[in-house]
């Protein structure tokens, strides 16, 4: 295997990750450590050394009294014996050295620099007070040598020194010299020295332990199983569809295997579906390409045939063959037009707009046609209702369409169409309309394919006495218009789950508070859950979170025409694209394009039409109120 593989198992990258942090973390712990340490064996020879100088001070208290300068000597020549001790001196307020286990260096004066005497003395002044932190220095002769600890000490003016006879101190004087000792620190650093390596032979130790323990972890729980996944996702690919993967356990990935062999059962099903999609998505594409290229020449065969037929005024045959031309293509270019408003439906450009105003511009566009059919449009506009957020071009359009499809529908008989505007407050409950749904596991539930009023639909898969097929749910809130492929034997004892993962979409200990059945549960982001009874006889639905909003003011907008009506098993498909109720004289697209544009919008179209009576659209906008 070359070594960019090796790189980019996943298994070696969290090992390498997980490594890297237990480094950082135990060599942070380890200076941390040993920092610690070293202060506080450094705290504690600084301790050692200060209860030294004292205790010196102390032992030659007397002897300075009495200024018996032999035996002062051979206390400190005593305890210079000790083999960590450097050096001992005694030296006055000018810095010259009184006494020293070092007898070459008495009757000389301190190099207050060198010595670092300027903790002690400000313009040449002795301090009268020094802090056991600023009595200690720690420096090194040379970098080869050991560290050493000086501690210098006070000695201060006392009662017993300015009143001896032997003494010639005055009581102003407060500091009469300083105690200097020096101890080496060769075994302090020796330790701190032998606790750095035991904590980086720890830190190593711990490192490649952890890596160790991590990485046979990693390749036996992620590892084997991702290995497991990419030669499944290999047999799949070279079209081995029969290919399943070995139970994997609990876990993420053994759900992941699960899912994945649900999903090789459901391919090929899946395949003959995409394969169709694809094709209509083709033929959708086609269609708008060909309706481009093929609007220019319809409107030169419109023009040169309309030419002809005025000047085929003396040959009638010849004119009635004219007339077929240009109402062909006319019809032709309607087609075209309906093809291209449909393929490029567009983000709407929204900004606040008067619905009365845009209906006004409309009625101006189509009055004249619908006056040559002797058709009446009676306006009942309320002039109180508030300005909404739309875009006027695409709301204009979908007016248009409608007054002209009302016109289509009166036909030459003559007619009326009333059209109505009102502000209304509307519970969520029959408005409300499901977009998006998913199981628990995160997978699409909406289905594209089967549709309701024009609207996608929520697909489960359900399970009742052994019978397995789908059910569509309507996806408008308390309508109730669900369409079963399986049915439905046994009302209380069916199983629902998802249709691509197979997940119970049960509610757990749930039953219809209508007739006592089993309820489905999924969830509609990011409106919450959404609940309802399986018992196709039961209309029991709940979404809390629509019901909870209460009311809401919608601008509703009614264009009823009094025409021929709609038969009652077109109703459902009339927004349906290609789906047209005028034969040859519509394309099926114009409902389509007004759906599309409504839901745009985040409004609702509904239609409610009566064979011989007439039709009625019905058109619901949100309000947004002038700020």
């Amino acid at each position: 295997m070359s070594k960019n593989k090796i790189l980019t198992k996943i298994g070696l990258k969290i090992i390498i990750a997980v490594g890297i942090i237990t480094a950082v973390i135990i060599c942070i712990f380890s200076y941390f450590s040993i920092r610690a340490q070293s202060d506080a064996l450094l705290s504690q020879a600084e301790t050692q050394a200060n209860k030294l100088s004292e205790t010196i001070k102390h032992s030659t208290h007397i002897s300075m009294l009495q200024n018996k300068r032999e035996e002062i000597h051979a206390i400190i020549n005593t305890v210079a014996q000790e083999t960590s001790i450097k050096e001992i001196r005694v030296f006055n307020k000018e810095g010259k050295i009184m006494f020293s286990s070092s007898e070459n260096l008495i009757g000389k004066m301190v190099d207050k620099h060198t010595e670092s005497c300027y903790a002690c003395h400000t313009a040449d002044e002795p301090l009268e007070k020094l802090s056991i932190n600023e009595r200690t220095r720690i420096y090194q002769i040379n970098s080869d040598s050991p560290r050493i600890l000086a501690v210098i000490n006070p000695i201060y003016n006392q009662s017993s020194c300015y009143t001896a006879v032997c003494h010639a101190h005055p009581k102003s004087q407060i500091v009469l010299g300083v105690l200097d000792i020096k101890v080496s620190l060769q075994d302090v650093d020796q330790q701190i020295s032998d606790s750095e390596f035991r904590l980086i032979l720890f830190a190593v130790i711990s490192i490649l332990a952890l890596s160790f323990f991590i990485g046979l972890f990693v390749r036996k729980w992620i590892g084997k199983p991702v290995n497991d996944l990419v030669k499944a996702t290999n047999q799949v690919s070279s079209g081995n569809l029969n290919y399943t993967i070995r139970d994997l356990g609990n876990d993420e990935l053994g759900l992941l295997a699960k899912s994945f062999n649900n999903m090789t059962k459901k391919l090929t099903e899946a395949r003959m579906q995409l394969f169709q999609s694809d094709k209509m998505a083709s033929l959708g594409r086609l269609a708008a390409g060909v309706a481009h290229e093929i609007n220019n020449p319809l409107t030169g065969v419109l023009t040169y045939s309309s030419f002809l037929q005025k000047r085929a005024k003396d040959n009638p045959e010849l004119q009635e063959d004219l007339k077929i031309i240009v109402r062909e293509t006319m019809r032709s270019r309607e087609i075209v037009k309906s093809l291209l408003d449909f393929a490029r439906q567009s983000v709407p450009k929204k900004h606040e707009a008067s619905i009365n105003e845009i209906l006004k511009s409309s009625i101006e566009v189509v009055n004249n046609q619908l006056t040559l059919k002797r058709i009446k449009i009676i306006e009942r506009l309320d002039s109180s209702i508030p300005k909404v957020t739309i875009d006027s071009n695409q709301i204009q359009q979908v007016f248009i369409n409608l007054l002209v499809n009302a016109g289509d529908a009166i036909g030459d008989k003559g007619g009326n169409i009333f059209i109505e505007t009102a502000l209304i407050s509307l519970s969520p409950f029959g408005l409300a309309q499901i977009k998006t749904a998913v199981c628990p596991k995160r997978h699409n539930q909406m289905d594209n394919e089967v549709k309701i009023n024009g609207m996608s639909t929520i697909k489960i898969k359900a399970v009742s006495n052994g019978n397995e097929g789908y059910i569509n749910l309507d996806p408008v809130y308390g309508k109730n218009r669900n369409q079963y492929n399986v049915e439905i034997i046994n009302k209380k004892d069916i199983l629902l789950s998802c249709s691509k993962c197979n997940i119970s979409l049960i509610k757990e200990g749930a039953k219809c508070p209508k007739c006592n059945s089993t309820v489905y549960t999924f969830e509609v982001p990011p409106h919450g859950m959404f609940e309802g009874c399986a018992n196709p006889e039961c209309s029991w639905e709940k979404w809390d979170a629509m019901d909870s909003a209460g009311h809401k003011e919608y601008l509703e907008i009614k264009i009823t025409d009094t025409g021929e009506g709609i038969e009652k098993e077109d109703l459902p498909r009339i927004f349906e694209p290609f789906y047209s109720t005028k034969g040859q004289k519509g394309t099926g697209l114009g409902l389509a394009v007004i759906w599309g544009i409504i839901d745009n919008h985040n409004g609702t179209i509904n239609v409610e039409s009566e064979i011989s009576k007439g039709t009625t659209f019905i058109i619901h906008l949100p309000i947004t109120q002038n700020s």
